[in-house]
């Protein structure tokens, strides 16, 4: 179901009813006046015995008999928890249907006397039925009036509303299931509420009383509308929402039509069948579809009519299975004894059919199966999504999981990953069991290992090993923290760091054990270096640690606290599979994916790669080119540098323009463009992908003026030469389209800031990126065009563009 998707009951259509529990009476009773009869009772001789009567109102009238609840003199606390249920049912209500509750008290004698009334609409505003606990304020002395303009509101008036009305409206939806729950913190609220309770009972004094009730809940929202009617005809010209209980249905002819076209009779026919010339046409187009394209009825027809003869075609069964309807147990019967007899497909299609959309659990083991031929290289670039993918099965322990863990003992980077992947995500309500069974999984297994052949490490050293990483990540941002508390600049914040790690910290310095790096696993780091360890100037105070090896190494890392670096770490991973992806094609663009790891929602890793800002270069050394010339100087080179050194900045230039340009990266300027000395350019901070920008006119590609003229000019052979390898590049990573997309469908249920807030869109502006409509020869000429417009902008012939994309840079 989408997470936007609006599910409800219609209330003609609920024949059951109306029923409400009487809670309890809470505030202090006031003391009754006494008789002067010697012979009437006293206060003292006998407590007030109380019951609630509640009578339905029906536009304005009284409907069917008053129920009336025990009597209760109990108290001060006056508590009945009687289910009380009316002769009315839901369907006969309309939308002024009103619940009247009159308190009584007959404790002196045969006459009753009214303690108090209040009444509550049934549905709100929105015509929407009013379910759960709400507390009504009770009109002193006087009955529940049920009348369209009741003269005893149970709601409290805005007015008099306090911290305590707003408290119990929270509290009220978070019993409906509306707040999500999390344990520990809802503890802490509780406890905090109690005590403003107190408070506030202490400093108005009790003034008032009011009675709690507890009405009906339902699976899904209750929509009021009367029996036979179709619309909510508006009284006045205002904007009303409809409701349409058809909305996301199938067309029942056509469905109907479909199935007759599929009757599993024809089975025995439908194996000798063949496409004609236009068929087949069709079904090829079909198959070019991207994974994110639905299929109409007619296509699905069309698949299912040729299945047999799709079978040796490996590229059909993803769109096959889509087109099967699971509902059918005979017809899912069939299509799995198929699928199983199908040419194998590749773990490409395999990452779609883990998707959401496929919830047949023997699809989804299929999946999985076929991902077992992938090796623990591949697999790994494919990690991150997989463990999300965990969201879609349909058990906490499923045949995705098992696969996982299995493959993570034999290999500990796939290990150390996994652990951490699993372990960011168990903070989320919503499925952190099904994440810490994973967790949970892996740490059994683990245990379980013997000493490798080679008399490494037993399962249980490994596992220390692991935990132990978490154990340093706690001490960094405690050092965070401090440091952060130190009053002053930078040098006096670097100062206060070192002080720490050589001084009341100094067990970091040297480790009792070596410890896996978070970063690089197979890495054995020993200890930090206090005197090369330092501080980033910047809102966060980043952490530049220096870490000794266990080889007489060292090596650094950056450790951030209060920034969320999942979508980093999802950025740089497409990085480096695409970087691998060029690679197999024998195109090495010199890319730099830097590792990056979440070890928490605000908090993590990154691997700190020696260069500078492109902001800071053209600030000392005015071009590019003087800055390359200082470390790779060539007198007979191009512009007095190498050709090696220019040609990796060349291919690094392109490499990066075109990844940019597909994920749709955000927010460049010259301080998140870094240059090392060999000439490898890269790009850091991914705060805005998939086409988000905070700033205006963002230009197509993400080329700066400087960039253009370190390579010659637009008018260079260098240049000419850059755009030959963003247009090879381009049409390299078209070929892995559908790789790219399942990656990111499978991210959709993440909490990643620009995928979480709409995945659909996000996922088709991917898509669109590629031009899947054109060949090679037409992305080629369209890649150069997009390149030509981006860079002539930045050069004095288009005046106004020029002036808003140099805007952009600065």
């Amino acid at each position: 179901m989408a997470g936007n998707e609006f599910r409800f009951f219609l209330s003609c259509d609920i024949n059951l009813p109306v029923t409400s529990k009487i809670e309890r009476l809470e505030g202090k009773l006031s003391a009754r006046k006494l008789p002067d009869s010697a012979d009437d009772c006293t206060i003292e001789e006998k407590k007030p015995e109380l019951y609630v009567e509640s009578l339905l109102y029906i536009d304005g009238a009284p409907f069917g008999l008053p129920m009336r609840t025990r009597l209760e003199s109990g108290g001060p606390s006056y508590c009945w928890n009687e289910l009380i249920t009316l002769s009315t049912k839901y369907r006969d209500l309309t939308a002024n249907s009103q619940l009247a509750v009159t308190v009584y008290d007959v404790s002196c004698g045969k006459d009753e006397e009214v303690v108090g009334g209040a009444t509550i609409h049934l549905f709100n505003m929105k015509k929407q039925l009013k379910t759960g606990k709400h507390k009504l304020r009770l009109w002193t002395g006087e009955e529940a009036d049920g009348s369209i303009n009741t003269n005893t509101p149970g709601k409290v008036p805005k007015e008099e509303r306090g911290e305590l009305e707003r408290l119990e409206k929270l509290v009220n939806k978070y019993e409906r299931g509306q707040i999500q729950r999390v344990d520990w913190l809802d503890r802490l609220a509780f406890k905090a509420m109690e005590r403003i309770k107190e408070r506030e009972s202490l400093k108005n004094g009790s003034s008032h009383l009011y009675v709690v009730i507890d009405l009906c809940s339902f699976e899904h929202r209750i929509v009021f509308q009367e029996s036979g009617a179709n619309i909510i005809i508006p009284s006045t010209n205002e904007v009303v929402t409809v409701w349409d209980p058809e909305v996301g249905n199938i067309n029942p002819s056509e469905h109907k039509q479909l199935k007759l076209a599929r009757s599993l009779n024809r089975g025995i026919i439908d194996k000798d069948l063949k496409p004609s010339i236009t068929e087949r046409k069709s079904i090829q187009r079909i198959l070019r579809y991207p994974p994110t394209r639905t299929l109409n009825g007619e296509e699905k027809q069309l698949l299912w009519k040729f299945r047999f003869s799709l079978m040796a075609e490996k590229r059909a069964l993803t769109k096959f299975l889509r087109c099967v309807e699971w509902s059918d147990i005979q017809e899912a019967k069939q299509a799995l004894e198929l699928m199983s007899k199908w040419e194998t497909i590749d773990v490409c299609d395999a990452l779609e059919l883990l998707s959401p959309v496929f919830e047949s659990e023997e699809v989804r083991a299929y999946a999985v199966s076929v991902l077992e031929r992938a090796d623990d290289e591949e697999l790994q670039c494919y990690l991150l999504q997989l463990v999300q993918a965990l969201r879609f099965e349909r058990s906490d322990k499923s045949r995705l999981s098992y696969f996982l863990v299995e493959r993570s003992l034999c290999n500990i980077d796939l290990a150390s990953f996994l652990r951490w992947y699993v372990a960011v995500e168990l903070r989320e309500p919503a499925y952190a069991r099904r994440f810490y069974s994973t967790y949970e999984l892996l740490e059994e297994n683990m245990l379980k290992l013997g000493p490798s052949a080679n008399g490494e490490e037993d399962g249980f050293k490994l596992w220390q090993s692991l935990v132990r990483q978490t154990e340093l990540t706690a001490q960094l941002c405690s050092i965070m923290k401090d440091v952060r508390n130190v009053r002053g600049g930078t040098q006096k914040k670097i100062e206060k760091l070192r002080q720490l790690l050589s001084g009341l910290l100094s067990e970091l310095t040297y480790f009792d054990e070596p410890i896996r790096s978070p970063l690089a696993p197979r890495v054995l780091i020993t200890g930090i270096i206090p005197s090369e360890s330092s501080i980033f100037k910047s809102a966060l105070h980043p952490l530049r640690l220096a870490f000794r090896t266990a080889s007489g190494e060292s090596c650094k890392i950056i450790f951030k606290k209060g920034d969320d670096l999942r979508q980093d770490q999802l950025v740089i991973q497409m990085v480096s599979l695409m970087d691998r992806l060029l690679k197999l094609e024998n195109l090495d663009l010199h890319l730099t994916p830097y590792r990056v790891l979440a070890t928490g929602q605000d908090e993590g890793m990154l691997e700190f790669i020696p260069s500078k800002s492109l902001a800071q270069i053209l600030s000392e050394h005015r071009s590019i080119t003087s800055y390359l010339q200082k470390f790779y100087p060539d007198e007979d080179g191009p512009f007095g540098i190498t050709a090696t050194c220019l040609e990796t900045f060349i291919k690094s230039c392109a490499g990066y323009s075109v990844i940019t340009y597909i994920l749709g990266i955000g927010d460049r300027h010259l301080d998140n463009l870094l240059l090392q000395d060999d000439g490898r350019l890269f790009h850091v901070d991914f705060g805005f992908i998939l086409g988000r920008d905070p700033k205006p006119f963002p230009p197509p590609m993400k080329l700066c003026k400087e960039m253009v003229e370190a390579m010659g000019g637009a008018e260079s052979q260098y240049y000419t030469r850059f755009k030959s390898y963003c247009c090879e590049a381009y049409n390299i990573l078209r070929k892995s389209s559908n790789l790219i997309l399942n990656l990111f469908h499978l991210m959709a249920g993440s909490n990643i800031p620009d995928i979480a807030s709409d995945p659909e869109k996000g996922i088709l502006k991917l898509q669109e990126k590629f031009r899947l409509d054109l060949d090679d020869e037409e992305s080629i000429q369209f890649f150069q065009d997009l390149i030509n417009e981006s860079v002539s902008a930045l050069f004095p012939q288009m005046v106004e563009t020029i002036h808003r994309w140099a805007q952009y840079w600065r």
